[in-house]
C-alpha cells in the first residue's frame, strides 16, 4: 500500500463533505446492505485495509459487524469469525462502546488489551474505533484499521468521528424504512386475514341455520314420538349450533366495523327489564346472576346491542366466578359533569385480572392464559359502547375479582350519528 499521503485542510474540508454527501446518497433500504455500502465508501477515502460497522446485538449481547467494506482484510476478518465480538471477551471495539470514548492507536500489536485475533490473525497496527449512536441510543462502533503502523492521524479520528455521526443518522433512518415496511406487509397481511374470516363467517351461518333447521325439524319429531334420549340429544346439539351462530356473528360484527358498516337501531329501551332477563337467562344451579338499581331506567339505545353487551360480560364474569359465589348486575342512574348516564356494572369474585393483561383486555383476538373462546365478546362490547357515545371500562385487582362499567349518556343528543 502507498504511503498515506498528508492533505491540506482545504483538500481534508473536500474529503469530509464528499463523504458525507455520498452517505446521504445511500438509498434508505435494508439495513445490511446500507451499512456494507457505507463501510466501503469510507474505506476508499481513508484508504483503510478495512472499515466495520458494528451494531450491538441485544439478545446474545454481541457486536456485529452489519457493514465489512469489501476488501481482503475484510473478508479475512470474517472467516476468522472476528466479524461478532461477545462483550465478555472484551477488546478495544467492546471498550469503546462500553465506555463511549474514541480510540486512535498506531501500534495495535503492542496493546494488551487488545485481543489476539485482531493483533496476530489480522495483523493490524493503526486503529481508530469511534462510537455510534443510532437514535440517541449508543448502538455500536465504527473501525477504521489498517496493517500499516501509524497510519491515522489525529484529523483522520475527528474525521471519523463526524462520519459517525453521520452513518447512526443512515442507520436510523434504514432501520425506519424497514420498520415502515415491515409494519405496512402486517398490515397487508392482517387485511387479507380479516376478509378471509369474514366470507368465512358468513358462508358458516348460512350452513348454521340449514343445520338449525334440521335440528328443529328432528326435535319435534322426538317429541312427537316421546322419544327421551333424542330429544336430550337434539337439545344438545341447538345448543352448540347456538354457540356457533354467536362466535359467526361476533365474527360479521369485527367485519362491520372494520368496513364502517357497523349502525345502531336506536328506541327505547327499558333497562332494568333487560337486566332481570338477563340474569334470569344466565343464572345456573352453579352460580347466581343477582341484579339491583332502581324500579325504572329508560335508556335510548340499541336493544339487540345492549342485550350483547350483557350477554358477553355476565358470560365473562360467569366463567371466572367460584361455585356458590354470585355474579352481581347493577344499574344506576348517574350525573356527570357532561349530563345524566345510565351505567351498567358487571362484577365477580373472581380471581381477578392480571395487571400485564389489563393494558389489552378489549383488543381483539385478545385472550387470557386459561381462556377458550377467540377473544371477541370484549372487544365488541367496548365497540358497542363507543358506537353509543359510552364507555367500556375495568376494574380489577389480583385476587379481588373483576368488575366492568359500562355507561352511555342518556342525553340522545350525546350519541354518535349514524354517520359518524
Amino acid at each position: 500500500m502507498s504511503a498515506h499521503p498528508p492533505p491540506s485542510e482545504n483538500e481534508r474540508r473536500d474529503q469530509l463533505w464528499q463523504t458525507l454527501e455520498q452517505l446521504l446518497a445511500l438509498p434508505a433500504a435494508e439495513l445490511r446492505p446500507t451499512l456494507e455500502r457505507a463501510s466501503h465508501l469510507i474505506s476508499e477515502i481513508l484508504h483503510a485495509d478495512k472499515v466495520d460497522i458494528f451494531l450491538l446485538e441485544p439478545q446474545t449481547q454481541t457486536l456485529v459487524a452489519m457493514g465489512v467494506s469489501d476488501t481482503p482484510m475484510g473478508r479475512k476478518q470474517r472467516g476468522l469469525g472476528l466479524d461478532r465480538l461477545q462483550l465478555a471477551n472484551r477488546g478495544r471495539t467492546v471498550e469503546v462502546f462500553e465506555t463511549g470514548q474514541p480510540w486512535h492507536s498506531g501500534h495495535q500489536d503492542e496493546d494488551p488489551g487488545e485481543l489476539p485475533g485482531i493483533k496476530f490473525g489480522l495483523k493490524i497496527r493503526s486503529n481508530i474505533s469511534v462510537p455510534i449512536e443510532i437514535g440517541g441510543q449508543r448502538r455500536g462502533v465504527l473501525g477504521c484499521t489498517t496493517e500499516q503502523p501509524e497510519f491515522f492521524s489525529l484529523d483522520d479520528l475527528r474525521f471519523v468521528e463526524t462520519v459517525a455521526r453521520w452513518v447512526g443518522m443512515l442507520a436510523h433512518r434504514a432501520e425506519l424504512v424497514e420498520q415502515l415496511t415491515q409494519a405496512a406487509a402486517a398490515q397487508g397481511r392482517r387485511a387479507a386475514a380479516d376478509e378471509l374470516i369474514t366470507v368465512f363467517a358468513h358462508d358458516m351461518a348460512n350452513h348454521l341455520f340449514s343445520l338449525r333447521t334440521r335440528i328443529e325439524l328432528i326435535h319435534k319429531r322426538a317429541l312427537r314420538n316421546q322419544a327421551a334420549d333424542y330429544l336430550r340429544d337434539a337439545s344438545a346439539a341447538a345448543q352448540g349450533v347456538t354457540a356457533l351462530s354467536r362466535l359467526a356473528s361476533d365474527l360479521l360484527d369485527v367485519g362491520r366495523l372494520d368496513q364502517g358498516l357497523f349502525v345502531l337501531q336506536a328506541q327505547p329501551v327499558d333497562l332494568m327489564r333487560l337486566v332481570e332477563e338477563s340474569a334470569a337467562a344466565a343464572t345456573t344451579p352453579r352460580t347466581e346472576v343477582q341484579f339491583r338499581g332502581p324500579s325504572e331506567l329508560t335508556v335510548m339505545a340499541d336493544p339487540a346491542r345492549l342485550r350483547q353487551v350483557l350477554s358477553n360480560l355476565v358470560a365473562n364474569a360467569l366463567k371466572h366466578s367460584p361455585a356458590g359465589l354470585p355474579v352481581l348486575v347493577e344499574a344506576s342512574r348517574q350525573t356527570r359533569l357532561d349530563g345524566p348516564w345510565a351505567v351498567l356494572t358487571v362484577s365477580d369474585q373472581g380471581p381477578g385480572i392480571a395487571p400485564h393483561l389489563l393494558s389489552r383486555l378489549f383488543e381483539r383476538f385478545s385472550r387470557g392464559p386459561h381462556s377458550s373462546g377467540l377473544g371477541l365478546g370484549l372487544y365488541l362490547a367496548r365497540q358497542i359502547a363507543l358506537a353509543h357515545g359510552g364507555t367500556l371500562e375495568v376494574h380489577s385487582a389480583p385476587g379481588k375479582g373483576a368488575r366492568f362499567e359500562f355507561a352511555i349518556p342518556l342525553d340522545r343528543d350525546m350519541m354518535p350519528s349514524p354517520q359518524e
